[in-house]
This record gives structure tokens, sequence and C-alpha cells, in this order.
């Protein structure tokens, strides 16, 4: 495996955008080119049929004898012999007659080009159109249509011509134009991709990010506890004697451990999805009680005054919560030398934890729920799983300083109606 986990998100996020914008854009590109191929032809069918209503026109003029001779004197007679596109009544096949040719130059073609336009449409019987080379280095665009003497044989050809500089720039426009308007579609479609490939892996870097998350958190929260499990094995191995006094203290940074582990574990899963809250009718008062008489108060002093209450919430997620509360308390709610005094009171949803110790800095009172951060040195784990727990439950977690001194923590959950 090449590169970290991010990086490899960070190549499938821009290996999706290149796909979705080359499906994308070859399917513009394919519609441009209908677009543009339909444009060419649309502007063909116009000089065409322009084209046509010349030699309909000049065919109508011209007039066959009982002998099959061809007269064309008559076109001289009307306006379409100064007009364009201009044209020429060429003999060919059975014809012997004078060539005609109309008296204005619109389009720069060689004469003996015509003729042999002429020769072809009288041969093969049908209409003759398309681009010839014009003698300006260019192209012009030509119909030939044959026509029929009084003895029913093919005497010559009409050939019309003009000058299609207009249109093939009027063309030439509109595929700038399609081109343009592709690039600019694609240059979107590039940018929409981008930003529905983050989407599309917005659940996978997520995943990475908590666990990345989940990695520094219990990597930071065990380092002080196994450092401590260290230093108390290494003096029991030193000092034997000591043996008896060091044991306890290892029980309780033991459990200490299995607790915050515990704790990483449950949010990691309630925030990955894989576990769900079990919301049931919990009644608080006996919530609370029973987590306080669970916990060793370690020559504490506890006092729980409740009233019944009733809410929705996860039992085993309220019960770690308020254990983190109280184990909070106990740790650092105290006076140097002195025990810790902890007060609870439930009632109405509440549940609120009031200590005797130094206080919270009111500046940064909200950050002592952040992660790694709280106002005794703690690594601030216990409280922001308490919080977390709020805010799933839809309730709050809130902490303010006694007037005779201390921390009160106060948490809230919906009551059960």
């Amino acid at each position: 495996m090449n590169g970290s986990a991010a990086a490899r998100l960070h190549r499938l996020r821009w290996l999706l955008t290149v796909l979705f914008t080359v499906l994308n854009a070859t399917g513009l590109i394919v519609l441009a080119w209908l677009l543009v191929d339909q444009d060419r032809e649309q502007g063909e069918l116009r000089m065409d049929a322009s084209l046509k209503e010349v030699t309909a026109a000049v065919s109508r003029l011209v007039q066959s004898s009982g002998d099959g001779t061809v007269v064309t004197a008559f076109i001289g007679q009307d306006q379409i012999d100064t007009s364009c596109p201009e044209f020429a009544v060429l003999p060919a096949g059975a014809g012997e007659f004078e060539p005609h040719f109309s008296r204005r130059d619109c389009a720069p073609v060689d004469r003996g080009r015509l003729y042999g336009l002429a020769e072809d449409s009288t041969a093969s019987g049908r209409v003759i159109q398309g681009y010839v080379p014009s003698t300006e280095d260019g192209l012009v665009r030509v119909v030939t249509k044959p026509f029929l003497n009084a003895a029913g044989q093919y005497a010559g050809a009409i050939v019309a011509v003009s000058d299609p500089t207009e249109e093939l720039d009027r063309h030439s426009a509109f595929v700038w134009w399609v081109i343009g308007g592709c690039a600019l579609a694609v240059a979107a479609v590039g940018l929409a991709g981008h930003l529905l490939s983050g989407r599309a892996i917005r659940p996978a870097a997520t995943a990475l990010e908590q666990q990345e998350v989940l990695l520094a958190e219990t990597a930071h929260d065990l380092r002080t506890p196994v450092a401590a499990l260290r230093a108390l094995a290494e003096t029991a191995m030193r000092n034997p004697a000591d043996r008896p006094d060091l044991l306890p203290r290892t029980v309780r940074l033991a459990a200490r451990m299995g607790s915050i582990i515990d704790d990483l574990l449950v949010r990691a899963r309630l925030a990955a999805g894989v576990e769900t809250l079990a919301i049931q009718p919990v009644w608080l008062d006996q919530l609370v009680t029973g987590v306080v008489q669970e916990t060793p108060s370690n020559g504490a002093q506890v006092t729980v005054t409740t009233a019944p209450s009733a809410v929705y919430a996860d039992p085993n997620l309220v019960q770690r919560a308020v254990g983190n509360l109280l184990d909070n308390a106990l740790r650092y709610g105290r006076q140097p030398g002195s025990p810790a005094i902890v007060h609870i009171t439930v009632a109405g949803g509440r549940v609120t934890v009031a200590d005797h110790g130094p206080g919270i800095d009111a500046s940064v009172a909200e950050e002592s729920f952040d992660r790694f951060t709280s106002g005794a040195g703690s690594s601030g784990l216990g409280l922001s799983i308490v919080r977390w727990t709020a805010q799933a439950h839809g309730g709050y977690l809130r902490v303010y300083n006694a007037e005779e001194g201390g921390a009160i923590f106060e948490l809230s959950f919906p009551l059960a109606r």
C-alpha cells in the first residue's frame, strides 16, 4: 500500500472526478458533433433550396421546338438573368444549341467545370448537388438539373452556382460557439464531479478521521496511567516490602485504564453507527442513586438528594455519563489536603453535581468539555463523553462556579411524558 489512507482517499477523489468528467465530456462531444453536423446539413439545404428555385425557374423559360431544337432566348428577357445565384444552360447529350450564361457573376467558378457537371447530370438523368472548387482556392455550391427536349431526350442541363462564403462563415461561428459552450460545460461538469466525489467519499473520510481520533485519544489517555502503572511495578520490584501498599493502587490504575478504554469504544461505536441509542423511559433518580452506591468514595463525603424524575434516555450511556461526572468531582473537586465533598441533586430531568474544589475558570469552562483539556489537568475525555451523551439525547451539559466556591455541573435529559 503506497501512501497514507488520507492520501489514497485524496487520489480516489481525483480519480472519481476525472472519470465523471471524461464520461460527461464524451457525451457532450458527441452531442456537439451532432449539433455541428446538423447545422452544416441545414446550411447546405438552405443553399440547395435557393439554387433549386433558380433551376426550376430557368427550366420553365427553356423552350423546345418540334424538331427538338432548344430555345434559350426567353431567358434573357427575365430578371433572373441578372440576379444571384448565377446559372448556365449548357448543351449535353442529344442537345445542340448555343449555351447561355447568366449576365451576373456571383461565384468564381471555371466554366469548363460547369460543362463537366452538365455532361454528368445529363448522362445520369439525375440532379447533382454539392461543392466544387472555385477559381480562387475556395469552394462553390452547385446544383445541376438535366432537362428534356420535345423528343423526350436529355438535351442539356441547367447549372446553378452560389458563393457559400457567407454560409460557411456562419457555420464556422456556430462551431466556435459550440466549442466554447462545450469547454464551459466540461469545466462545470469537472467542478460538479469534484464536489460530488467529495460528498461520495465523505463517509470514508469521516470514518478515517474517527479512527485516527480514536487512536490519538487512546494513546493520549492511556499514556499517564500506563506510566504510573509502570512506576508502581518498578517500585514494587525494587521494594518488596511496599508491595501490599502498592497493589491496591495498581488495581485502581488498571480499573481506570479499563474505564478509559470503555469510554472510547462506546463513543467510537455509536459515532460510527455500529450501535444505536437504546432510548427508553428511565427513572433518573434511581439510576443516579445506583451509580453513587456502586462508586467507591475513598473517604469522600457524597450526598444525594432526589425527586422522582423520568426521562427518555439510553440507561447505559446515562449511567456512564453520571459516573464520569462523579469521578471528576471525587478526583478534582477537593481542596488540597482535604477529602472531597460532593452534593448530587436529581430533579426535573436534571442531574446537578456540585463539589467543594477550586472551581473552574469561567473563560475556559466551555473548553473543559473539549477533548484533551480540563480545568484540573485531566485528559478531559470523561467530560467530553458526558457532553456528547447529553447532546446525543437532545439535552445539555452546563458548568459554572458556586458563589461559596466549587464547580457545579448540570446534566439535563428530555423528560418522559
